[in-house]
C-alpha cells in the first residue's frame, strides 16, 4: 500500500514538472510564435490594436520580398550579400575560437609550468571586464591599423582565445585520464602528438560546444559589425536587418519579421541537429572540478 503510495506520488510530481515545464516553453515560445504570425500578415494588420495572432490572409511572398528588399535599388540581392558576410565571419571566428582556446585551455588543464594557476586566474578575472569598457581602446587600435570597414576587426581577435573558453575546455580536459597521455608518451609521443592525436578527438563533446556558442555569438552580434562595418556591401544579417525599418516611418514590419524568420532559421536547424552533443558536452565539461 505504502509502496504504490509512493510511485502514485512519483508519477504525480513528475507530471506536475512535465506541465510547469509545457507551460515555461509555451511562454518562452510566444514571441517567435508572433515573429511567424506577423511575417505572413498584410502591411495593415501589423500594428492593429487589438493584434491578431491568425492574419485574414496568409502571405507567402512576403518572404520573397524580404529577400530581394532593396534588390532593384542596389543592383544585387543585400539578403545574400549579408548571409555570406555571416557566414565568412562565422568560419574564421569558429575556426579561431576552437583553434586557439583548446591549445591553451589544454596548456592549463595538462601542462605543468610556473605561475600557471596564477595566470589562469588572471585569466578568468579578464571576464568581469565589460566590453563597453574595452570598446573605444578597441576601436582606436583597429582604426590605427586600417582594419575599420573590413571584416579583421571581427574575427581576428578569436585566434586569442577567451576566458569563458578557456574554463570550458580545460574542465572538460582534465576529465580525460592522465594515464593516456602518460602511456601515449612512452611510446615516444610528443607533448603536441599527444595533444592533437589523443587528447582532441576524445574532446569533441566539448569543441563542438564551444563551436556552436561562439557560431551563435558571431551569427547574432549587432554591436560589433555596428561599430567596424561602413559600407553595406560588408554588412552581416544582423545589421542588415536594420535596413528594413524605414527612418522616416512607415516600416513594413511583415517584411522586417519574414527576413528575421529567415535569419533565425539557419540557428534553429543547426541545434536541432546538433543538440545531442551540445548537451553531451555541457553535461561532462562540470564533471571534474
Amino acid at each position: 500500500m505504502a509502496k504504490g503510495t509512493l510511485e502514485n506520488q512519483r508519477i504525480a510530481s513528475v507530471a506536475t514538472i512535465h506541465i510547469i515545464l509545457i507551460i515555461l516553453s509555451a511562454i518562452f515560445l510566444l514571441p517567435l510564435a508572433w515573429m511567424i504570425s506577423t511575417s505572413l500578415k498584410p502591411t495593415e494588420e501589423t500594428l492593429l490594436s487589438p493584434p491578431t495572432w491568425i492574419p485574414s490572409r496568409i502571405l507567402i511572398e512576403n518572404f520573397g520580398k524580404a529577400w530581394n528588399y532593396n534588390a532593384d535599388t542596389l543592383g544585387y540581392v543585400p539578403f545574400l550579400v549579408y548571409g555570406r558576410n555571416t557566414i565568412i565571419i562565422c568560419f574564421l571566428v569558429v575556426a579561431g575560437t576552437v583553434i586557439s582556446n583548446s591549445i591553451v585551455g589544454y596548456s592549463f588543464a595538462r601542462l605543468k609550468w610556473p605561475g600557471r594557476d596564477l595566470a589562469f586566474a588572471l585569466t578568468l578575472a579578464t571576464m568581469m571586464i565589460p566590453f563597453p569598457i574595452l570598446m573605444v581602446p578597441l576601436f582606436g587600435l583597429f582604426k590605427e591599423l586600417g582594419w575599420i570597414g573590413t571584416f579583421r576587426p571581427l574575427w581576428v581577435g578569436s585566434f586569442f582565445a577567451g576566458a569563458f573558453n578557456i574554463f570550458l575546455l580545460r574542465q572538460f580536459f582534465r576529465t580525460i585520464p592522465f594515464e593516456l597521455s602518460e602511456a601515449a608518451k612512452l611510446d615516444g609521443c610528443s607533448e603536441w602528438n599527444i595533444f592533437t592525436q589523443v587528447i582532441l578527438p576524445l574532446a569533441k563533446p566539448a569543441l563542438a560546444v564551444v563551436a556552436l556558442f561562439s557560431f551563435l555569438g558571431t551569427w547574432n552580434d549587432f554591436l560589433g559589425p555596428l561599430l567596424y562595418l561602413q559600407s553595406q556591401e560588408t554588412f552581416t544579417l544582423a545589421l542588415g536587418l536594420r535596413s528594413y525599418q524605414s527612418q522616416n516611418g512607415g516600416t513594413d514590419w511583415n517584411l522586417v519579421m519574414a527576413a528575421s524568420c529567415m535569419v533565425i532559421a539557419p540557428v534553429i536547424i543547426l541545434f536541432f541537429f546538433a543538440q545531442k552533443t551540445f548537451i553531451q558536452g555541457i553535461a561532462a565539461t562540470g564533471l571534474k572540478g
